[in-house]
């Protein structure tokens, strides 16, 4: 889904050299800016904690010039990517899967 909205990176390679470019932008405009936007609201203040969340916030913790724009299109791209599957599957959206997946159920830890 990613590459199909133009959520990845754009690729020059010359040489030796990869520089870091900003994203393609194939595909629909207004879908990526929906969804590129949603991300934004996902990691500010008032976005529900789930594990987009959480995984965003380990992006922009990462630091450099650009982490919180790279953070929201990484968002943005899993978040596609999400939504497909769930559309595809027909599951029932779980936003804390992750973190129930690693908890140690209460009679194993004893």
């Amino acid at each position: 889904m990613g590459p199909y909205l133009g959520l990845v990176p754009k690729q020059e390679d010359s040489g030796d050299i990869q520089p870091q470019l900003g994203i393609s932008k194939a595909g629909d405009r207004m879908l990526r800016r929906l969804l590129v936007g949603s991300a934004h609201y996902i990691l500010g203040p008032f976005g529900p904690d789930t594990d987009l969340r959480r995984f965003g916030m380990r992006l922009c913790e990462r630091g450099g010039k650009n982490a919180k724009k790279r953070a929201a299109v990484a968002v943005a791209r899993k978040l596609a990517v999400l939504l497909h599957r769930l559309w595809a599957s027909g599951e029932v959206y779980e936003p804390l899967r992750q973190s129930t997946l690693t908890k140690i159920p209460h009679d194993v830890a004893a």
